[in-house]
């Protein structure tokens, strides 16, 4: 039979002194770091220099493509806009033949040998040379604002939204509502007012295309903002 060991005193007794905590090394700390900051004494980067090139986010369409720059709308607009110049100059090239030659011919009249005396020309001839040209003018703008209205419209809305331009520089016209889809209303409505109101309203193409750079935050032109449009970078 064993004799019973009696208990030791505890810490809680009168007389007895707790012995002390170890401490801890020099370098640890007494509690462990919370875990989203860096260790202590761990190395950080210093901050930038001022001046110094930082990262720039590129803006977001509402769909979460990215909208298209200044330059690569304008490079896709020169493109379009040579297009467009070709088919001005085969239309003018009639015109001028035509301007030159009745100019021509009214001056061989006032020669010496002519059917007038030098320096008089007929009213009703002037008149009604006058009146063809600006038939023959009015005519060529009837015919340009048919072809832009057929490429920026009709042949924009069967491609998804690119011109020729467009799609070497990889852009596209979407609208601002991301759950929509691009209509042919939509459409009309960038041309009348990128082509129309520019055709009739002096500079009004230049303050158009310019209104990109200071609208913030879609970066629209004005044709854009008439539809509710936005022009975005693809691929």
């Amino acid at each position: 039979m064993t004799t019973p060991v009696p208990p030791g005193p505890t810490p809680d007794q009168p007389g007895v002194v707790r012995p002390p905590l170890p401490t801890p090394p020099p370098g640890i700390p007494h509690q462990a770091p919370p875990p989203w900051g860096p260790p202590p004494g761990s190395w950080t980067p210093p901050p930038a220099p001022p001046g110094a090139w930082t990262a720039m986010l590129v803006p977001l369409a509402p769909n979460g493509a990215p909208l298209a720059s200044f330059g690569r709308r304008l490079g896709a607009h020169l493109i379009d806009l040579a297009l467009y110049a070709a088919l001005y100059g085969i239309l003018m090239v009639p015109v001028m033949i035509f301007w030159f030659a009745s100019v021509a011919d009214l001056a061989s009249k006032q020669q010496p040998h002519g059917e007038m005396p030098p320096g008089e020309v007929p009213p009703g001839e002037f008149f009604a040379l006058m009146g063809m040209m600006f038939a023959l003018m009015m005519g060529i703008f009837a015919v340009s604002l048919l072809f832009t209205y057929l490429y920026y419209v009709e042949y924009q809305l069967r491609t998804g939204g690119r011109t020729l331009g467009k799609k070497m520089l990889k852009l596209v016209v979407a609208p601002v509502d991301p759950t929509r889809v691009l209509t042919r209303a939509d459409l009309a409505k960038r041309w009348a007012v990128q082509f129309v109101a520019a055709g009739l309203v002096p500079l009004f193409n230049y303050v158009d295309g310019f209104w990109q750079l200071w609208d913030k935050p879609l970066q629209q032109c004005l044709h854009d903002k008439a539809a509710q449009t936005v022009v975005v970078k693809v691929g």
